[in-house]
């Protein structure tokens, strides 16, 4: 049994439809796929409408927070979407992604870089507007030659020259408020250090006594060392350990089922939430 647990589509900053995704997820022999989407349930309907028989997809969403300053994203799993107070605070998250991504265009315009709004939103179609989305600008306009390289303090890394922060809820409280709403938490890529500063093993021993269930261990940006030493942190915290591809389409190097679940787990994930259950697949449209 194949599971990947973390796969992002246009609703957010994928670059397949929520229908596109779980086809490539069926031929690429996964048996179940969690979409993941920065912030946002929209690209749901669309890809249960969409789903190949013997696809089991799993509803979720990655929730952007931020503690001590460090940002951090926290996998959610079949949690009730419409819960009100967890769909406010995504609300407010995604509402702040506009004024984010236009204050990153005007600072890479000080910079000499000509990109536009016009272009990052055309990049984004419908879905939540980011930074990588951005980055794609810069990669267009033969700035950086791929969206990685974007992701540096040259460019749009955390405290890089073009750099904006947004609102990010505080994980403690995502925690929370995605227990609230009957689902389950995983901590995502928690030790992908070229991505910025990382949460401090400390701090997810506090996010495990508030309910944390999990943390992602089998990620592109883990190499074995860390892969290792995590896998020991969630023994010692009684966490659940994860795997996943982290798939964005093209935008990403990463391919679908590149780092995959221990069907255990998913049972074991399943089996503590409350507020959805997985879909399986009945053939789609």
């Amino acid at each position: 049994m194949r599971i990947d647990l973390h796969t992002h589509s246009t609703a957010s900053d994928g670059t397949d439809t929520p229908a596109e995704l779980v086809r490539h997820a069926a031929e690429a022999g996964l048996d179940v796929v969690a979409l993941t989407d920065h912030d946002t349930t929209r690209g749901y309907a669309e890809a249960i409408a969409a789903l190949p028989e013997g696809l089991t997809l799993v509803t979720g969403a990655e929730l952007s927070c931020r503690v001590d300053g460090i940002s951090m994203h926290l996998l959610a799993y079949l949690f009730d979407p419409e819960e009100p107070a967890l769909l406010a605070e995504r609300e407010l998250v995604r509402d702040d992604r506009v004024p984010r991504a236009k204050g990153m265009v005007a600072k890479l315009n000080a910079l000499g870089v000509p990109v536009t709004w016009e272009q990052v939103s055309r990049i984004a179609g419908g879905g939540s507007v980011g930074r990588p989305h951005v980055a794609s600008a810069l990669v267009e306009l033969g700035v950086v030659p791929s969206v990685d390289e974007a992701f540096t303090e040259d460019w749009l890394a955390d405290g890089g020259r073009a750099h904006v922060e947004k609102h990010e809820t505080d994980p403690f409280e995502a925690v929370r408020l995605v227990k609230a709403a009957g689902g389950v938490t995983v901590f995502a890529h928690p030790a992908a250090s070229k991505r910025g500063r990382t949460v401090p093993e400390s701090t997810i021993a506090e996010l495990a006594a508030a309910g944390l269930d999990g943390i992602e261990v089998d990620h592109m940006d883990h190499d074995p060392g860390t892969r290792a030493r995590l896998r020991g942190l969630a023994q010692e915290l009684g966490l659940l350990t994860t795997g996943s591809s982290d798939y964005h389409g093209s935008r990403k190097t990463c391919v679908l089922g590149e780092y995959t679940t221990d069907p255990e787990v998913y049972g074991e994930i399943t089996r503590r939430a409350t507020g959805a259950f997985p879909v399986p697949g009945t053939g789609g449209v």
